[in-house]
């Protein structure tokens, strides 16, 4: 890494920092809104993979599995 010009104490962390909020910008990565997608990647078994030739495939034999399992119950969470 650069080092920036300063004294030598410059990696030391300082009592206080001064941050400029004004320049600050939303965090364009976080999950905060609702409507975005969260995307996983699962990496399938070499037998898998052949009868399973894309993510369309897959969604699809998915989608179909879960419209026919049986309603399970959530656990809730202990507060």
């Amino acid at each position: 890494m650069k080092k920036t010009s300063g004294d030598a104490a410059s990696d030391e962390l300082r009592q206080e920092y001064s941050f400029d909020y004004s320049k600050a910008r939303p965090n364009r990565f976080s999950q905060a809104g609702s409507e975005k997608r969260q995307d996983f990647v699962v990496v399938l078994d070499p037998d898998v993979a052949q009868v399973f030739t894309s993510a369309e495939h897959v969604n699809a034999i998915l989608r179909a599995l879960i419209q026919n399992m049986p309603k399970m119950v959530r656990p809730t969470k202990a507060g």
